[in-house]
């Protein structure tokens, strides 16, 4: 369903979020509401032997898919935690190099508690790395978008995943989410510094970034 879709473009999303992470080699990365794990396989791969890669989410289910995957491509330096965006309770303070959220935070009820809590467990120096639907950045697009996200994609789901409802859900979370820029004051209001964003596909979706001084 990704692919169809995105027409295969969330693979080049993810491409360049990932560009943009500034992984290391002996890293401790983060990855929340990581699912069936697309980015932390190839943070496993980025940090090495000496690195380590946590994959977490709310949903055991998928974080059992992500688990089975990642074993069977020989992610050994990979944990799986389950754990609420919101407190992320699981992890002590200034435990990550790099934490990332993909597709993920459009799906947190409170958003501020999640990036005040994402600052919290990034070490000084750390950076913070949204990949998410956004605002399309011009109107006729955004028209044509919103007509596609609640036509096209519920009869999608129904058709080859048989689950209108959540494609639904999907087409109303990417409405509801907060713009580029408000994200971006978001951000800082949670403490990160140097934030910016940047639009991918005239701004269906964004990468936004964050540092921890």
């Amino acid at each position: 369903m990704n692919d169809l879709m995105s027409f295969g473009i969330h693979r080049l999303w993810k491409r360049y979020a990932i560009s943009l992470s500034g992984v290391r080699a002996g890293q401790h990365v983060l990855d929340i509401a990581g699912g069936t794990g697309d980015l932390a396989k190839v943070f496993s791969r980025e940090v090495g032997r000496n690195g380590h890669v946590v994959l977490s989410d709310i949903n055991a289910a998928m974080l059992e898919v992500g688990r089975e995957r990642l074993i069977n491509a020989g992610c050994n330096n990979v944990d799986f935690v389950l754990a609420n965006a919101e407190t992320l309770a699981p992890f002590d303070d200034e435990s990550f190099d790099l934490v990332t959220i993909s597709f993920g935070l459009r799906n947190v009820t409170d958003k501020d508690a999640a990036l005040k809590s994402m600052y919290r467990v990034l070490k000084p120096g750390g950076r913070l790395l949204i990949l998410e639907f956004s605002k399309p950045v011009f109107e006729p697009l955004s028209k044509a978008y919103d007509l596609y996200s609640f036509t096209a994609l519920p009869v999608m789901g129904k058709l080859i995943a048989n689950d209108a409802e959540s494609y639904q859900y999907l087409a109303e979370s990417i409405r509801m989410h907060p713009d580029q820029q408000t994200l971006k004051q978001m951000m800082q209001q949670a403490g990160f510094e140097n934030c910016d964003y940047h639009n991918l596909t005239a701004g269906i979706v964004a990468v936004h970034r964050g540092f921890k001084a």
